[in-house]
């Protein structure tokens, strides 16, 4: 594991304290838990974006309508 130091603001650190304190929990742990759902959450909304525009792109739907037809003949057999 890697050691990372950073600076937070001061309201942020002293609520961090208390939430560790309330939990009984390192404060390192719930900064990792925190930057987990962070990221996991950015990625999810690049997807959610990604799907918007595709849903826009005439190809993309042309392509998925394909698919299900070759789909539904599969099923069909």
């Amino acid at each position: 594991m890697t050691t990372f130091t950073s600076t937070l603001p001061d309201d942020l650190l002293q609520k961090l304290n208390e939430t560790a304190g309330r939990l009984s929990m390192p404060k390192n742990k719930i900064i990792e838990k925190a930057l987990t759902i962070y990221l996991d959450q950015l990625i999810r909304s690049e997807y959610v974006k990604s799907y918007k525009q595709a849903a826009d792109d005439i190809n993309i739907f042309d392509m998925a309508e394909e698919g299900m037809e070759d789909y539904m003949k599969q099923l069909d057999q």
